[in-house]
């Protein structure tokens, strides 16, 4: 269930860590018009949706063919997820903090940066090439060091699995250097769909499985796994990137770059710009050191699991689980937090640019209020409907449902930190409009300082067949704590943004939820949903019950809305409102 890096990794990175891996926006905004604007948001939000969906229904296949509480799925999770964390750390923050501004700069030239594009597709191949070779043949001493207490079984099986998956390291590096190519070329298109494309080859690779081996149903699936299987799934999972890298080829080529092999890389400038970018790089590696540091705590979990009977296994979460959970939550962060931020992020240049600080603090309220109607109301849905939610990533194993109230619990906790996730997201993004790359490096050395402690406090108090939850509460404790620290620093260095007005936005919309949160608690009741009935039977019952009950659940919550007369409902709904005939007013 590994995440392919977000392309607009400049705003929001989804991954397995309890903060945000976040690259330097562009440091001037781009001004373009009001409609071409638009449209690109539109491609953006569009490719965004479309590639989750389907990462959504890839997650829930692969459970059904390897289960989501099995020491395979979790096995296949860390071998699978290693090149994206390795490749984020090493690779990711060169590309979006060193690089991007060099070929934005590049593109104005007469040749339309052909010249230094050719060096710099170049200098990624070779050094994406080197790097991914080393690290395969690293393979074990990884999977090694990045596990707690597995067995040698457990290492072989993974050092397997990573043979096959290390290698996405050169081709995620390919995929996003020709991705800001053409993006500085004004394609945004293409690289915004192509992890669509990487989701589809998963459906088609994963299903095959399923109707060649058939679906887990029961026990331990390492007892019958076999080479054959695991060359299927990973290098399934690798050919998938390579034709997600492979697809940027042809609008590449529809630019009119005449690309070639250069290895002149003298006086490229990338040593300038690299310290103008010092902190923000620093940010991307302790971020991801940190997520590899939870990823190994989360793997003893594993090794536990494996010593307990069947029945009782299927109730203990791991890392796919804790990913799953992550997975599912993030989704309206980065639908609703993430565009909004996108657009504001430009006013904030511009404030800051004209020399109009005192509307920096209401621009940020602004963008706080505005998210404040889907966050919250999606965060209840989120804790309301955690076991049916679970149920579709549960698999079709005799027993899911146990699987199902395991990554529930996780979704509870996990969701509980949104609201704040997005919050601070918004005052992030004030820091990279005033050209301030250090605060926001100092708060996320301070937010991995914090949830490392406490993450490897409960690896020594804390059992480890509970671990996992342990995790997803200290995620959600570190967005709080993080938020609230963002929150004086803001208010310290560009005055105030009238937080009481966002607390008191919070709050009325906090109670319509709740509100609508306890009629979807009765409807789910009489779906079995506190019973494990109806809504745990299948994967087809859980996504009627789900449906039934959010819709019931928005319903409720937007009649609430309008009916105490909430101001934030206009700004949120009208925009989608005046699109559809008769409903203009």
């Amino acid at each position: 269930m590994s995440q392919v890096p977000n392309p607009t990794a400049g705003f929001d990175q989804p991954n397995t860590g309890a903060t945000d891996i976040v690259a330097e926006p562009p440091r001037q905004p781009i001004a373009q018009p009001a409609g071409s604007r638009s449209k690109i948001y539109a491609l953006m939000a569009s490719g965004t949706m479309v590639s989750r969906l389907l990462g959504f229904v890839r997650t829930a296949l692969l459970a059904m063919a390897i289960g989501s509480v099995t020491s395979v799925a979790d096995i296949f999770e860390k071998a699978n997820v290693i090149p994206t964390i390795i490749y984020m750390l090493l690779a990711g923050g060169i590309f979006n903090v060193v690089l991007i501004p060099q070929l934005i700069k590049a593109s104005k030239a007469k040749d339309r940066g052909a010249a230094y594009t050719s060096k710099l597709v170049t200098l990624t191949v070779v050094g994406m090439g080197i790097l991914t070779l080393i690290l395969t043949l690293c393979a074990r001493p990884l999977i090694t060091v990045l596990t707690s207490n597995w067995t040698e079984p457990m290492i072989a099986l993974g050092t397997a699995f990573a043979y096959w998956s290390l290698p996405q390291i050169f081709f995620y590096g390919l995929y996003a250097v020709l991705g800001q190519v053409l993006n500085a070329n004004g394609r945004f298109a293409a690289f915004m769909w192509a992890p669509a494309v990487n989701n589809v080859i998963q459906l088609i690779v994963i299903g095959a499985f399923i109707l060649t081996f058939g679906a887990y149903s029961s026990g331990d699936p390492m007892q019958e796994w076999n080479s054959i299987k695991t060359m299927w799934l990973a290098g399934g999972a690798t050919l998938g990137i390579v034709l997600q890298s492979v697809v940027l080829f042809w609008p590449l080529k529809k630019t009119g770059l005449k690309l070639t092999l250069d290895f002149q890389w003298r006086g490229m400038g990338l040593r300038h710009v690299g310290k103008l970018a010092i902190w923000t790089l620093a940010a991307m590696v302790i971020g991801n050191l940190s997520s590899l540091a939870y990823s190994k705590i989360v793997s003893g979990a594993t090794a536990a699991r494996a010593q307990l009977p069947s029945e009782q296994a299927a109730s203990v979460a791991g890392e796919y689980a804790l990913n799953t959970s992550q997975l599912i939550t993030v989704l309206p962060h980065s639908l609703f937090a993430l565009t909004v931020a996108t657009v504001l992020f430009n006013d904030f240049a511009r404030a800051f640019t004209e020399n109009r600080r005192k509307d920096v603090g209401q621009l940020l309220n602004q963008g706080m209020r505005s998210t404040a109607i889907p966050i919250v109301f999606c965060t209840l849905v989120f804790i309301v409907l955690a076991g049916p939610l679970g149920r579709l990533f549960a698999g079709s194993s005799e027993h899911a449902a146990q699987a199902a109230g395991a990554l529930g619990q996780l979704l509870v906790l996990t969701a509980l930190g949104l609201p704040f996730k997005s919050l601070q997201f918004f005052m992030l993004r004030v820091f990279y409009a005033a050209e301030d790359t250090r605060t926001p490096m100092l708060i996320q050395s301070a937010t991995a300082a914090v949830g490392l402690v406490l993450a490897f406090t409960a690896a020594a108090v804390v059992d480890p067949l509970h671990i996992a939850a342990a995790i997803a509460f200290i995620y959600g404790l570190t967005n709080v704590l993080t938020c609230i620290g963002t929150h004086y620093l803001i208010k310290r260095r560009y005055g105030s943004y009238d937080v009481s007005s966002v607390i008191d936005t919070y709050i009325r919309v906090g109670w319509m939820a709740t509100l609508s949160a306890i009629v979807g608690c009765v409807a789910l009741w009489l779906l079995g949903g506190f019973s494990f009935g109806f809504a745990y039977d299948s994967v087809v019952s859980a996504l009627i019950s789900v449906a039934v009950v959010a819709l019931l659940m928005g319903i409720v919550f937007i009649g609430l809305l309008h009916k105490t007369k909430v101001p934030e409902l206009q700004s949120f709904l009208g925009p989608i409102l005046r699109r559809i005939p008769g409903l203009n007013r």
